[in-house]
């Protein structure tokens, strides 16, 4: 691995408009301009310093470029997931080629647990996990199994009308929480900056005081810039007309 570490992605396939929709009306997606704009996304990552690696593609899987559910990376640990979308489980093979080529751990979600990644917030030593869904009680206790050996600690959220955690509350750098509350179980996260805009909430760090973020959110941008952050910007309209957003299209594996 090379500079900050290793982003892993799933470029979109000519399938990409019949990916699962669940809390947002179907709308039409257009396929050329997701593949332009995904390559902007790599582009973002690679000039942060990234070493973007690209996931064999999973043929049926319209989903598959949302990369970062089909696995959980902690340390040098890679959880592969078991989805709550049982259509979505045969995009894991992929991913462990790729994890298994960057020399990780691998251990999985089995049994009747599931987990999507996009439910798995990690903040320091923390890892919040969305309990809605596509991640149930069995697939927590999992991961909560996997990761306690590594000195993390495992807490669970209850999530409202939103499809993943990580669609209603990211972190900072610094480890502020920007959300939107009202689609959390109360009480559980430490105090967070509310957005009003709800791509607002996504945010990827980067290294230093860059944070990915969606052009859908230009007040949170300006925002985060007057707090001291150096937002990169990018274009993923066609992916949020899928429920996806910025931190869904990738797995970061730090050096």
């Amino acid at each position: 691995m090379t500079g900050r570490g290793t982003a892993l992605v799933r470029r979109p396939t000519p399938d990409l408009a019949e990916g699962i929709v669940t809390h947002l009306e179907r709308v039409p997606v257009d396929t050329d301009l997701a593949a332009e704009q995904h390559a902007g996304y790599r582009a973002a990552l690679a000039d942060a310093g990234w070493d973007v690696r690209e996931v064999e593609p999973a043929p049926g899987c319209p989903d598959a470029t949302f990369v970062e559910d089909s696995v959980v990376v902690v340390d040098r640990l890679a959880v592969l997931t078991r989805s709550g979308a049982p259509a979505r489980r045969a995009e894991v093979a992929g991913t462990e080629a790729a994890v298994r080529e960057l020399g990780l751990d691998v251990v999985r979600i089995e049994g009747e647990g599931t987990l999507d990644g996009g439910d798995v917030l990690q903040v320091g030593r923390t890892v919040y996990v969305g309990r809605g869904g596509r991640t149930n009680a069995e697939g927590i206790r999992q991961l909560r199994a996997h990761v306690a050996p590594l000195g993390r600690t495992v807490v669970p959220i209850g999530l409202r009308a939103v499809l993943h955690l990580k669609s209603a509350v990211t972190a900072l750098p610094d480890g502020t929480f920007l959300a939107l509350p009202e689609l959390l179980e109360p009480g559980v996260l430490p105090v967070s900056r509310p957005v009003d805009e709800e791509p607002g909430c996504h945010v990827v760090p980067l290294g230093g005081d860059r944070v990915l973020m969606s052009a859908a959110a230009p007040r949170t941008a300006d925002r985060l810039a007057d707090l001291g952050f150096t937002p990169v910007v990018v274009d993923i309209g066609e992916f949020e007309k899928l429920e996806g957003c910025v931190t869904c299209l990738s797995v970061l594996v730090p050096a």
